[in-house]
């Protein structure tokens, strides 16, 4: 049929699931209060409840207080369809005899932003998820040349490393808006202290956290005073949520997308230059003093935002003295210390020479600091 065939590979997103609005819809209708059902239902279809889904598609075929739309009905059907609820799959089906080859057109470019597409396509998965770019597969050379100036012992040898598939990629940090809503959504304890910079001394401060890290704030700055633990608990909760595979980044694909194609320090060449990013002494406005917003500087060749700097990004890897001998696949170094963690990029504190793309460090997996943040990656089916 022309709506399976045309719509076979809308492998749609899905946003967080919905249970609260979708129950308290069932509980109105079930209580006859058949006008509060309806925008309930559609709350939790928008927010990407499944079994709520298909209602607001029956709505805008039955024409029953909406017009008629054979767009939106079959797109919303196939997004239910595509968290197993086969009912839909046969509503969706049953459209196609409505369905002319303009509407079919129109319905894939109402949901192409909706869904992750080829290599530089950027997507979010939900309203509140990390907005992502589709990183290529590609082969490259990790490790500094022996060339580089301010290289280090523990950097290693240069290795070939392999990103065997395409690999979705937070265009930037994940923002303090973002962890918000999961902290919010899951009740997580954030009881615990941060290590702050003060008077060039580190100090460990009870009244500081991820909330007050110590400097102004929004939501669209990177979350910092998050531990590696407060990390993996975000992206294990992403996955939940979306029914989709995200993770912290390994070592070597952060290099990878921080590196875009290139072979120098930083992604733009040799020489920090001036406001490119945000470091103690990069040129910027908020060098040395907080965060910057995230998006301040330009992407790199993959489309990625402050790679290079803002806030310490926390990896898979665990912590190895040594990079000799990382896998070279790609996939995250599990072996070494594991209690503590890998860190990438610098940060607003960091000297230029610690932002360069082969540069290492680590600390320990539960601690936090204001100069300490992450950035997600997430699986792309084949």
């Amino acid at each position: 049929m022309r709506i399976r065939k045309a719509m076979a590979a809308l492998t749609l997103a899905a946003a967080p699931s919905a249970w609260a609005d979708f129950e308290t819809g069932q509980a109105a209708f079930d209580a006859g209060r058949f006008d509060e059902a309806p925008a309930e239902r559609r709350a939790a279809a928008d927010g990407g409840d499944g079994r709520a889904m298909p209602a607001p598609g029956r709505v805008h075929v039955r024409r029953a207080g909406a017009p008629q739309n054979y767009v939106e009905a079959p797109v919303r059907f196939d997004l239910a369809a595509g968290r197993g609820e086969s009912a839909a799959a046969q509503e969706r089906d049953a459209r196609a005899a409505g369905m002319t080859a303009e509407r079919i057109v129109l319905a894939q470019e109402r949901a192409a932003p909706r869904r992750p597409g080829g290599a530089g396509s950027v997507f979010r998965d939900c309203p509140h998820c990390p907005e992502m770019v589709v990183v290529p597969p590609g082969r490259f050379v990790a490790g500094p040349p022996t060339s580089e100036e301010d290289g280090h012992s523990d950097e290693g040898s240069r290795h070939g490393v392999t990103i065997g598939s395409p690999l979705a990629i937070g265009v930037h940090e994940a923002t303090r808006g973002e962890f918000d809503y999961f902290a919010s959504s899951t009740g997580r304890s954030m009881r615990g202290s941060c290590w702050v910079r003060e008077d060039g001394e580190w100090r460990l401060r009870s009244d500081r956290s991820w909330r007050s890290p110590g400097f102004p704030q929004t939501d669209s700055h990177p979350v910092v005073c998050v531990s590696w633990d407060d990390a993996r608990a975000y992206v294990r909760w992403l996955s939940h949520e979306t029914g989709e595979s995200y993770r912290l980044l390994s070592g070597s694909e952060w290099e990878y997308a921080a590196r875009a194609g290139t072979t120098m320090r930083y992604w733009w060449g040799a020489d920090i230059g001036r406001n490119r990013a945000n470091c103690d002494g990069c040129g910027s406005r908020w060098d040395g003093e907080s965060t910057a917003p995230v998006g301040s500087f330009a992407a790199n060749g993959f489309g990625l935002r402050d790679v290079h700097g803002n806030v310490w990004e926390w990896v898979q890897d665990c912590w190895n003295a040594s990079y000799a001998g990382p896998p070279g696949d790609g996939s995250a170094w599990e072996s070494g210390d594991c209690s503590d963690r890998a860190l990438r990029g610098g940060s607003w504190s960091s000297e230029p020479r610690f932002l360069r793309a082969a540069y290492r460090s680590g600390n320990v997996a539960g601690s936090r600091f204001d100069n300490l943040g992450f950035r997600v990656a997430r699986m792309i089916a084949p």
